[in-house]
């Protein structure tokens, strides 16, 4: 397990994971912009509630992912079902 130095807001953090270190700040990037992005558009905010606001952004873009990728499952199934009917 390595660790890796990441900078998120001016704020230096270390991190230790199993990830290799170009994701882990592929990752600390994103969370940085995100936060970015909440202070952009609101620049008086806590940081924690900056921090929040970031977390709620950052699980609905992954609940949007994970529906389409349901979705996409599904429909893939169906078309699946489908082909295979006409081998019967």
């Amino acid at each position: 397990m390595g660790s890796v130095e990441v900078n998120i807001l001016g704020q230096k953090y270390t991190v230790r994971g199993d990830a290799n270190e170009e994701h882990i700040q592929k990752l600390a990037a994103y969370v940085d912009a995100e936060l970015k992005d909440v202070y952009s558009n609101a620049p008086n905010i806590t940081p924690l509630k900056a921090a929040i606001l970031a977390s709620l952004n950052i699980a609905d873009k992954l609940h949007k992912l994970q529906n389409m990728q349901d979705d996409i499952a599904k429909n893939i199934e169906e078309q699946t079902n489908a082909l295979s009917g006409l081998f019967d």
